[in-house]
This record gives structure tokens, C-alpha cells and sequence, in this order.
């Protein structure tokens, strides 16, 4: 018992040493938890991250506090960037919301968000109110309150300034009940839930969203012409 107790307080006292050394006293381990996001880079102390004092006061690292109730793509609002350096392209404002447990199926819904990407809000709000599959209710849904949250929670100017930049869904869970046939048989049927997630960035939204399938410009096509004619091959010559 008592080399149990000698083992626990050496492992106690050397944790306590390696966070004494970093931005976190002996006294403030002993009465707090552990963070639980890992820190910006390792080794790094948060003070030399964020300038202001605010943030240098509160000591919390990229994330703020953990919440179990926040999801993780919900927890990407609540991530802290170090201040710009001079001459730094400006960082947009971006907001990420979802709405689960859709009672849709996720090959239906993935047409839908697709049908969004790369749009500004008001047009995806208008193709939305206009599109005759079930799905564009709940998408619709989702894009108006995320349009909110950026508006009231992270000081975007103009609701319009705002284009999705995310639209995707992922499959959720699966109730199977069952149907009943004749001759004492019986089936498997399977409700099928699906969540939606979205991302708000403000700005202008680019060009061609999908780079790979863009067309391609007057000198990419001489290019891709020269390209071609060099590794071409012509059987039987020299």
C-alpha cells in the first residue's frame, strides 16, 4: 500500500515539473483540468500566439473550453487565430453550422448540398425555395440559421456578403423495423437519418468552384496542345 501511494505521488510531481516549465504553474494544475485540444504548436506559450491581453489573460489555446455538447464540426466557431502580420492577406470570417437526424436518405441529400456549393447566400436561398426535392427544406433551414449565427455571433457586416463554401452530408443512424409478409415471413425495413453540414465564408465566392473540372483559358489550351503533340507516339518510325 505504501509503495503504491510512493509510486503515485513521484508520478504526480513529475507531471506537476513538466507543466511548472510551460505556460501552466504547479498551483494552477493541481486546481484545474488538463486542456483538452492540444496546443498551436508544441512547446509554444499561448502569450506568444495572441497579442492582445484579453486573450493573452485567459490562457486558453486554439479552442476555448471544452463543451462534450459542442459536435466537432460545430467546434470549428469556436477556434482563436493568432493576429495578422503585416503585409498578411486578411483571414474571412467563416461560420459552421449542421442540422442531424434528417429523416431523408444521404444519396438524396448529397444532391442537394452539391446543387448549393459555390453559390452566394441569396442565390442558394433562392434556388432552395424553388427546388422540388424534400431535402431543400432542411438545407434551407440550416442556411438561414448559419446566416444568422455569422451575423450575431461572428460580426459579419452584411448578411449578404456571404457565400457556402461547405455544403456536404453525412449518413446517420439506421432504425430497422420490421414488415410483416404472408406465410409467417418477414422483412427488414430501414428508416434512414442523415445530418447536414454547411460553411458560410464572407466574400465574393471564386470563379469556377471546382478547379479541376474549370475551363480552361486560351493559353492553358495551347498548352495542353503542346503537351499532347510531344508525347504523342507514331508507330513504325524512327
Amino acid at each position: 500500500m505504501n509503495y503504491t501511494r510512493t509510486l503515485l505521488s513521484s508520478i504526480v510531481k513529475g507531471s506537476r515539473s513538466v507543466y511548472a516549465g510551460g505556460s501552466y504553474s504547479e498551483s494552477a494544475f493541481a486546481t484545474t483540468r488538463q486542456p483538452q485540444c492540444l496546443p498551436w504548436r508544441a512547446g509554444t506559450h499561448v502569450s506568444q500566439l495572441h497579442a492582445s491581453a484579453l486573450l493573452s489573460a485567459s490562457g486558453d489555446p486554439i479552442y476555448s473550453k471544452y463543451d462534450p455538447d459542442v459536435s466537432v464540426f460545430h467546434r470549428h466557431n469556436l477556434k482563436k487565430y493568432p493576429p495578422l502580420e503585416p503585409g498578411e492577406a486578411p483571414r474571412h470570417a467563416f461560420v459552421c453550422h449542421e442540422k442531424r437526424n434528417i429523416r431523408y436518405y444521404p444519396k438524396k441529400m448529397q444532391v442537394v448540398a452539391k446543387f448549393i456549393r459555390g453559390m452566394t447566400i441569396d442565390d442558394a436561398i433562392n434556388q432552395l425555395k424553388f427546388c422540388p426535392m424534400k431535402g431543400a427544406v432542411d438545407v434551407l433551414e440550416t442556411i438561414l440559421e448559419a446566416q444568422k449565427m455569422a451575423v450575431e455571433e461572428h460580426n459579419v457586416e452584411f448578411p449578404s456578403n456571404l457565400w457556402v463554401s461547405e455544403s456536404f452530408c453525412l449518413p446517420d443512424q439506421v432504425i430497422k423495423t420490421m414488415r410483416r409478409h404472408s406465410k409467417a415471413r418477414v422483412g427488414i425495413i430501414r428508416h434512414r437519418f442523415v445530418h447536414y453540414c454547411c460553411t458560410l465564408e464572407e466574400g465574393k465566392p471564386p470563379k469556377h468552384y471546382y478547379h479541376d473540372t474549370r475551363p480552361l483559358e486560351p493559353h492553358e489550351h495551347i498548352q495542353q496542345w503542346l503537351k499532347e503533340k510531344r508525347e504523342r507516339h507514331v508507330p513504325l518510325s524512327i
